[in-house]
């Protein structure tokens, strides 16, 4: 390690826990931004993420039980005793989380309490050999667990629009827009833009198969926390990535090894018949991709509103070879 190297808290002391990230001459230039650990009212955005608006529960004891809590009673309840994240989807889905907040009357060691504790893991923003910066944790982590938010400014549609048509091709976007469906023709929308203002989260790369899942948690507000769990075992030194289109697709280690050999046969035997294709197939699978490709660039320009689409470098089996793309925003269409 250089002598120029040293470890500096990202966090500036904002967190319960360092946020280290090296700084020396070597990698990539110190970001520059405010660090907030919680979402910011920012441009639009007609509620203030931080005004307590939901009713609490009257609950004395030491942790919240669904017999007698009105939160849990509600809302179901969304976390373990250990206060991991339990598996809540419907028709792929997931429920909807809400925690409980400053006006219950329940202590902080209440089981309902996770997100809001903030940040209690070790987590290093570090210099990725093609992704730019990245975050990867110190210390394993279970499943369920957990990790950080996804923190930064709540801004109106209108706001996320209006930047996102200002970025240039080198810059990176931000902006994630989370979509919640309660009931038909009930959709809550939430942006939230962590360029300017933000967390740790704002560093975390995408993944076509990453190991974090964003849940939207509500605490004190109806403005939803973009939290991110562990979607499964995570081990120390590993990158931690979510999928920016909000998905999930992740599977255990010996079910990845499984599905893994089975692959290999399945490409194994769809070699053998390749092999055993005619020169003019081939010839005329050739040229067809010649004319789409001619075409690609056109194509993407018109169906992307002028905007390229920025490749992936996730390096998963699964991925698509670009990262997500939201065109509501850009398009104005809703």
């Amino acid at each position: 390690m250089s002598s120029d190297c040293r470890f500096v808290d990202l966090s500036n002391s904002l967190e319960s826990v360092p946020v280290l990230i090296e700084q020396r001459s070597s990698v990539l230039t110190f970001p520059q931004f405010q660090y907030s650990p919680d979402n910011v009212q920012g441009p639009g955005c007609t509620l203030d993420p931080s005004e307590v608006t939901l009713p609490g529960c009257s609950c004395l004891s030491h942790s919240c039980s669904s017999e007698s809590c009105s939160c849990l009673q509600t809302h179901g309840q969304a976390y373990s005793s250990t206060h991991t994240l339990l598996h809540r989807t419907h028709s792929g889905f997931c429920s909807p989380v809400f925690e409980c907040n400053a006006l219950c009357s329940c202590g902080d060691a209440c089981s309902n309490r996770v997100v809001q504790r903030g940040l209690t893991l070790k987590l290093e923003v570090y210099s990725t050999e093609k992704r730019g910066w990245g975050v990867r944790t110190l210390k394993s982590i279970p499943k369920g667990t957990f990790v950080c938010e996804y923190a930064g400014e709540v801004i109106s549609f209108e706001e996320a629009r209006r930047r996102q048509l200002a970025q240039r091709a080198e810059d990176n976007n931000y902006i994630i827009a989370v979509r919640e469906h309660a009931g038909e023709g009930s959709v809550t929308e939430t942006f939230v833009d962590p360029a300017r203002v933000g967390n740790v989260g704002r560093f975390l790369n995408h993944s076509c198969q990453p190991n974090l899942l964003m849940q939207p948690v509500r605490v004190h507000s109806v403005v939803p926390r973009l939290a991110l769990f562990a979607g499964r075992s995570i081990d120390a030194q590993e990158e931690l990535t979510f999928d920016y289109s909000g998905g999930y697709r992740n599977r255990a280690p010996a079910q990845r090894d499984a599905e893994t050999q089975r692959d290999a046969e399945t490409q194994r035997d769809a070699e053998t018949q390749r092999d055993a294709e005619t020169q003019r197939d081939a010839e005329t699978q050739r040229d067809a991709e010649t004319q789409r490709d001619a075409g690609t660039q056109s194509e993407t320009q018109s169906d992307n509103h002028g905007v390229q689409r920025k490749e992936c470098h996730c390096g998963a089996k699964s991925c698509v070879q670009f990262l997500p793309l939201d065109l509501s925003i850009i398009s104005g269409k809703r």
